[in-house]
Formats: structure tokens, C-alpha cells, sequence
């Protein structure tokens, strides 16, 4: 059972990556530096934020407490990215080391306590935790990136089909697969 929760974890996080993604390839590069206001977060801001979350909890979180010394938070929301690139290399530099280290994991593990800022969590409620945590920002980052794009290509059932979308579904066989499948399938066939 718990080897199923690993991979349908995985599929999922990776379903939030591929979002983020989806909504870089529409925006301008200027598009990711943009904020509403002072207070509020550009894109790149978000993902310095995320990376620098996603490396202090996950690299040798097994061994070592996920708040690491040498993580500056409050550094994450200094605006310093200078490129579409920095912003993409900072992105993948946290993707790499959590889903390497989420695939790294057996079923064993998932009982096993890990320490955040000094305070006990399961492997398993780690991983809860970040699923409740990285969506959060992807969805701030889709939020953004709709209101910057020059032409918005929905991520899901674009507005006015959901009848079609329905309609094509429930002409399907029943049959058990991960709801990202058909997502993450497009995506490796593009």
C-alpha cells in the first residue's frame, strides 16, 4: 500500500511541476519578474522561495533536520534573479533533490521521523506537508502568470467544455488509473 502512495505522490508533484512549467512557456521573460504591488511576490520570487524550501528540507533529510543552518529564508524574498534562466535553473535545482529524493524512498521509510525546525514529523507527514505546501505557491504562480500572458492556454478543461470533456470520459471503460496520467503522458509526447 505504501509503495502506491509513493508513486502516486510522485505523479502528483510532478503534475504541479509540469503545471508551473506550462505556465512559464507563456509568459515573457519580464512576465516572471512582474509583481502586483511591494508586499506582493513575483514568479521568480515564488520559485527562489520554493527551491530554497525544497533544498533545506530534502537534502539528507533522513539524517539531518530539514531547517538547515545554512538556508537564508528571508533572503528568498529579496528580488535578485536577473533571468528567465536563474529563474529556470533555480527551479530545477529544487525539483532535482525532492523528487530524487522522494524516488529514493521505500516503504520502509515512510514510518521513519525526520525533524523540521526541531519538531517530529513521519516521513509521511512530511511529504503531506509539502503537498499541501508546493501547490499553494504553483497556484500563485498560475494565478500570475494568467494575468501577465499575452494569450492564456488553459491547464486543464478550458472554460465552456467541461460537457465535452465529460462526455468523452464517461464514454471510456471504468478502469484505475492516476488522474495526472493522461496530463503527464501529453507532456512526454511534446
Amino acid at each position: 500500500m505504501n509503495n502506491e502512495y509513493l508513486e502516486s505522490v510522485i505523479k502528483q508533484f510532478e503534475y504541479y511541476k509540469m503545471l508551473g512549467e506550462k505556465t512559464f512557456s507563456q509568459l515573457r521573460d519580464e512576465d516572471l519578474f512582474w509583481r502586483y504591488n511591494e508586499e506582493s511576490n513575483s514568479i521568480a520570487i515564488i520559485v527562489k522561495h520554493l527551491s530554497g524550501n525544497m533544498l533545506s528540507r530534502w537534502t539528507d533529510f533522513l539524517t539531518t533536520d530539514g531547517e538547515k543552518e545554512w538556508r537564508d529564508r528571508d533572503r528568498e524574498f529579496e528580488n535578485d534573479i536577473t533571468s528567465k534562466q536563474e529563474v529556470l535553473d533555480r527551479w530545477n535545482e529544487g525539483w532535482k533533490i525532492f523528487l530524487g529524493a522522494l524516488r529514493s524512498l521505500s516503504e520502509n521509510d515512510l514510518s521513519k521521523n525526520i525533524y523540521i525546525r526541531n519538531q517530529g514529523h513521519t516521513v509521511l507527514e512530511a511529504i503531506n506537508r509539502q503537498l499541501a505546501h508546493y501547490p499553494y505557491h504553483i497556484g500563485q504562480i498560475v494565478f500570475i502568470g494568467k494575468m501577465r500572458a499575452q494569450e492564456w492556454h488553459s491547464l486543464s478543461i478550458p472554460k465552456g467544455y467541461s460537457k465535452a470533456f465529460n462526455a468523452q470520459k464517461f464514454s471510456q471503460e471504468k478502469h484505475k488509473a492516476h488522474f495526472t496520467d493522461e496530463y503527464l503522458n501529453k507532456k512526454d509526447k511534446s
